[in-house]
């Protein structure tokens, strides 16, 4: 009787992870402006990652409300994932950059990786969410 108390138990609790579905809160920090929008995109793999926002598992753009900015997702499996996010001055739904490509509205990727020359690889920007409740600080870079 005890074995089936314990198996069951085992059943349940491995049930319940399978079906875990966690909240991600995004703060954003560094806003130059209040003008425009921040556009956050969330990857669960290194495709796309990090400009086609169309491949990202969840995506929203937030009129800038407040700064430090909070965004949040829910429904996250527990895993591993990664977030762009860039500041849409000119509310046009791209990160627009200049001639020699470089950026010239704000950017920012999860874990704050030093960018110098190139965009962050997935694994560079990667975290786990393995909780019910998630909560990273992305600071924006404006060249």
């Amino acid at each position: 009787m005890l074995l089936l108390a314990v198996l069951g138990n085992l059943a349940w609790s491995y049930s319940a992870k399978a079906n875990f579905n966690g909240k991600l809160t995004v703060e954003i920090d560094g806003l130059k402006n209040k003008q425009g929008q921040v556009c956050v995109s969330i990857f669960a793999s290194s495709e796309g990652f990090p400009g086609d926002r169309d491949r990202g598992l969840q995506k929203q753009c937030t009129k800038i409300s407040a700064a430090p900015l909070p965004i949040t997702f829910e429904n996250l499996k527990a895993g591993s994932y990664a977030v762009a996010v860039f500041h849409d001055q000119n509310n046009d739904g791209t990160l627009n950059s200049n001639v020699l490509g470089i950026p010239s509205e704000g950017f920012g990727f999860s874990r704050n990786p030093e960018i110098l020359t190139r965009a962050a690889k997935f694994s560079e920007a990667a975290f786990l969410v393995a909780g019910p409740d998630t909560n990273i600080q992305i600071q924006l870079k404006y060249f």
